[in-house]
């Protein structure tokens, strides 16, 4: 199931405070480590423990109609190798929504291997780090997310964040 690092519900948010990142990953000691970084950067973070929750989060699961108005998610974070479904696969399926393909993916593993970073890459993926994550890949992902609240790159619909 996916948790929040806040006590309010997902959907009750002031989603002007802090940039909201999706992480997902199967091992929890790898999701709190993520979490913490990305919080220390003054990011609010929800976390999934694989890629079927975290297509049920954004919407995206078979049978469900995403609606972006309701959930607003500035980035999402995921893990590569993970039962069931790859890092890949959801990088697939997020980028083949009309309302989410905006949204960038990071994707992270602990196997540096090439052919496998270029097919994230040429999927969508907006970066590929190498785990274990550490401070300096925290200000990589920030700057992801200052090139969302500017307006000269379209940001989202109805969003007004400011950096």
């Amino acid at each position: 199931m996916a948790s929040s690092s806040s006590s309010l519900p997902s959907m009750e948010f002031d989603f002007d405070e802090k940039p909201h990142v999706l992480a997902v990953d199967d091992s929890f000691i790898d999701r709190k480590v993520i979490e913490r970084l990305l919080i220390n950067s003054t990011c609010r973070v929800t976390t999934a423990e694989n890629g079927k929750r975290a297509l049920e989060y954004l919407g995206l699961a078979d049978g469900q109609h995403p609606n972006h108005s309701d959930l607003k998610v500035n980035m999402i974070i995921t893990d590569y190798s993970m039962p069931g479904m790859t890092g890949y696969e959801l990088l697939k399926r997020i980028k083949e929504s009309p309302t989410m393909k905006e949204i960038p993916v990071v994707v992270v593993s602990s196997e540096n291997i090439p052919t496998r970073i270029n097919q994230c890459m040429e999927g969508g993926a907006q970066e590929f780090l190498l785990k274990p994550l550490q401070l300096s890949d925290a200000t990589k992902l920030r700057c992801h997310l200052k090139k969302l609240h500017n307006p000269l790159q379209g940001g989202f619909a109805g969003e007004d964040e400011h950096a």
